[in-house]
């Protein structure tokens, strides 16, 4: 087997996927997907699927990397030709090769997104030299109006984020998500303990943490298990790409669980700085663009707000680029590992496509070329159909391909890593969820949301 890199430290791979993980997925997505989905209660169910399902998914895909060393295109390959008949060959490549379109389609809408994010950041850090005060609306509605713009923001977010995967696994992924994402920390602190002392915080706080069940709609499972699979990376193959580049003596159980925990007072920052700001402005949030219509005007209205809001969109920023260089690395390394690309081909391959993919979301959101099905635009449509069917459908092919392909004690070997009984019973409950619980509740998910729109 050819030389694969590992990650130099153990920080290393939680700063990597933590920064995969979180991204604009928590700090742009999870403010309205909470709002339309009755607040504490989603929360609350959002939290319990990410411990009782995504682990157990989270694990799984590690010990996929881990075992066979490779991505998840590589590992497919080798499993059809090691352990499957050849007739459902195809089948099993189909589900890697979906899971880096989803890789690719995410980093493309993401790009154009990100590109907001950077547009926004520029206003607010040239405006601190301006003596005029920043015009929130004005700048939201050139960039609208401009798909041009656009794309010229997503080419350069996606410029930079090739440039850092171009110098390798320890050099460019490793080392600069670990610059960024304690940077990222610090900001995100700081700007939670501002929100917190805004007004109507307290009120935020009960919207946030206080669970109505009632307020909880057919469709909220399949909506939080979604978005838990979505922050936690999972169906892309990201961990599984991740997982390879793990040491033998990494223990999986713990990496997960650590990353989970990470993950999720991550998550429940971003909900403590995004909802106190949303309650001062609006009360309620229920579109994915308020960060780019509400917020700034906050900002504009605030003592010291115009150096809130360059702090703000640059946490903002940091987390996006932690993202791409997440997905844009998985990317790579299944074009490495199943076609024998070199790195630097695969980055500007892979950064190309992703930049042509990013035209039509970028153009279509513009006025130039606005286009909307049924009130959705293409943003709207690529983030629904990705993240609440298309992530689940992967997760559901990853369960099924571990629990009912990777041998007992393939998988055992990476729980049983200490004397203690207590793992041994860890990996039974492991493997009952993977090979059952998972499944079930993914299908039962997706007919609930099936269920909703046959009743809407």
């Amino acid at each position: 087997m050819k030389y694969r890199g590992n990650w130099k430290t153990r920080f290393g791979f939680y700063f990597a996927a933590i920064g995969s993980a979180f991204g604009l997925g928590n700090l742009w997505r999870f403010p309205y997907v909470v709002a339309e989905n009755g607040g504490g209660a989603f929360v609350l169910l959002y939290i319990f699927l990410a411990f009782f399902i995504g682990v157990p998914i989270l694990v799984a895909e590690l010990i996929l990397g881990k075992q066979y060393q490779q991505s998840i295109m590589g590992v497919l390959h080798a499993k059809t030709k090691e352990h499957l008949p050849e007739k459902i060959e195809k089948k099993w490549l189909l589900l890697g090769k979906v899971a880096v379109l989803l890789s690719l389609l995410v980093l493309s809408y993401y790009a154009v997104i990100s590109g907001w994010v950077l547009h926004f950041f520029m206003q607010f850090l040239v405006g601190a030299f301006r003596t005029e005060s920043f015009d929130a609306a004005q700048s939201l509605l050139v960039l609208r109006q401009s798909g041009g713009l656009q794309i010229g923001l997503a080419s350069v977010h996606l410029l930079l984020t090739i440039m850092i995967v171009l110098k390798g696994l320890q050099n460019g992924v490793e080392k600069w998500i670990g610059y960024l994402m304690p940077v990222f920390a610090i900001l995100l602190m700081t700007l939670v303990i501002k929100s917190l002392s805004l007004e109507n915080s307290s009120e935020a706080l009960s919207f946030l943490f206080y669970p109505d069940f009632s307020k909880l709609s057919v469709s909220s499972l399949g909506q939080a298990l979604g978005h838990m699979l979505f922050t936690l990376s999972l169906g892309f193959g990201v961990m599984v790409t991740f997982g390879s580049y793990m040491k033998r003596d990494s223990y999986i159980p713990e990496e997960g669980l650590r990353v989970f925990a990470m993950d999720t007072v991550i998550s429940l920052l971003s909900g403590l700085l995004i909802f106190p700001l949303v309650f001062t402005v609006s009360g309620l949030v229920h579109k994915e663009d308020v960060l780019f219509e509400t917020l700034p005007l906050l900002f504009g209205q605030t003592s010291g707000g115009h150096w809130f809001g360059i702090a703000f969109f640059l946490c903002l920023y940091i987390a996006s680029l932690g993202a791409s260089i997440g997905l844009l690395e998985v990317i790579v390394s299944n074009l490495g590992d199943r076609w024998k690309v070199q790195r630097e081909k695969a980055c500007w391959v892979a950064g190309g496509i992703a930049f042509l993919v990013s035209i039509f979301p970028g153009l279509s959101s513009s006025a130039l070329g606005q286009w909307s099905y049924r009130g959705l635009g293409v943003l709207q449509i690529l983030d629904l159909t990705i993240i609440n069917w298309m992530l689940p459908l992967s997760a559901l092919g990853l369960c099924f391909l571990v629990g009912r392909s990777v041998s007992r004690d393939k998988a055992a070997s990476h729980f049983l890593l200490t004397s203690k009984p207590d793992y041994a019973e860890l990996f039974q409950n492991w493997r009952s969820v993977i090979r059952w619980v998972a499944p079930l509740v993914i299908i039962v998910a997706l007919l609930l949301q099936v269920f909703d729109i046959i009743r809407s």
